[in-house]
């Protein structure tokens, strides 16, 4: 029986093909003679993941494109799944991937990867969880050593020494998320032309080259259930690449809300996450950690920070857009211009504008 306390049923229009699915599991990934269950992890807004399991003991994890026209080179189904073997080997966190599939068997590319088990923070801590500061601040250690880890392995090493570019990674960074956010604009968001500028005018200039994952939020993180704060999965590869280990910290700096944050930065995606609760970094506290940690020099980071907030206004914007072209129909979608307008807003504060 699967456990479905990360899961829900299957959202309308967003099912696999069950019948074109089951012999091309059993043939290509020794699916037991069994019935296929298939569930959908509810928590992210950007690919499709589910869960297949079929008995008791066997299960695995298929990621596809979200519905609907998706923005260039996003959701690059093969480019994750190739991260992944790179990465695997020398940075377990990340889920050892089985295949990919570029054809037409369920009407879109996907990559079937490993089932991690264990709990994950999000909007509360899960059931049988007991919060706590002590917890809290464990959690917060845990989530910046992994990610000074992440940037130390030495990518040279890998494949993804074939698959990257670092040189000059912010300056396409920064060019590269204006493009998009106005190419997915909407007459409900605001231009952010200041804002724009600023990031023009102050582009970094990027330290050694490092993986960075540019997604790493708690909730892309799964801890074990006998110990609440030892990692044992990271999860959401699609953004990975090798550039400035900063823009990965400023990245995970803006999904890190704090207590004292405005409520639209605190709600922009409903209830906020655990990381207001007692115990949990600051995100000074976050980057000072995480310069001990490293050895790295943060007294910029305030730009990374700038960038990420308005690269996150970007990412969200791209899914208001599939929304108001009516591509999805998920409510949670709804009101997105509301929290991209208030993010251009932070970021501007951020920088001082």
């Amino acid at each position: 029986m699967a456990d479905t306390k990360d899961t829900q049923a299957v959202r309308k229009g967003e099912e696999l093909d069950y019948e074109t699915l089951v012999p091309f599991l059993k043939e290509r990934l020794n699916m037991p003679d069994q019935e296929l269950s298939i569930r959908q992890f509810g928590a992210g807004h950007s690919n499709l993941t589910y869960e297949l399991s079929a008995g008791d003991d066997w299960k695995v994890v298929l990621r596809r494109p979200p519905l609907g026209l998706v923005a260039p080179k996003a959701h690059d189904m093969e480019r994750e799944f190739n991260v992944l073997q790179a990465l695997h080997p020398v940075y377990p966190l990340a889920p050892r991937p089985f295949l990919y599939e570029s054809g037409d068997l369920i009407g879109a590319p996907f990559f079937i990867m490993e089932r991690r088990e264990g709990i994950v923070y999000d909007k509360q801590f899960p059931e049988g969880v007991e919060g706590s500061a002590e917890l809290g601040r464990r959690i917060s250690e845990t989530m910046v050593d992994k990610l000074a880890a992440l940037h130390d392995v030495d990518y040279t090493k890998t494949e993804l020494v074939h698959m990257v570019k670092p040189e000059g990674f912010m300056e396409r960074q920064v060019h590269g998320w204006i493009k998009r956010y106005d190419r997915s604009r909407t007459d409900d968001v605001v231009s952010g032309e200041r804002l724009k500028k600023w990031l023009v005018d102050h582009v970094p200039s990027s330290e050694a080259a490092s993986v960075i994952h540019y997604d790493y939020k708690l909730n892309n993180a799964m801890f074990s259930r006998d110990d609440h704060a030892e990692m044992v999965g990271l999860f959401d590869w699609e953004m990975t690449t090798v550039g400035d280990p900063l823009a990965d910290l400023g990245a995970a700096l803006s999904y890190w809300i704090q207590s004292d944050d405005p409520p639209m930065l605190q709600e922009g995606l409903g209830r906020p996450p655990v990381t207001v609760e007692e115990g949990f970094f600051t995100r000074d506290e976050f980057v000072n950690a995480y310069s001990l940690k490293s050895g790295r020099n943060v007294d910029d980071v305030h730009v990374y920070l700038t960038f990420a907030y308005f690269k996150l206004a970007g990412i969200i914007q791209q899914i208001y857009f599939r929304y108001k072209k009516g591509q999805t129909e998920d409510p949670r979608f709804a009101h997105m211009n509301h929290f991209v307008n208030n993010l251009i807003q932070h970021a501007e504060e951020t920088a001082g504008l």
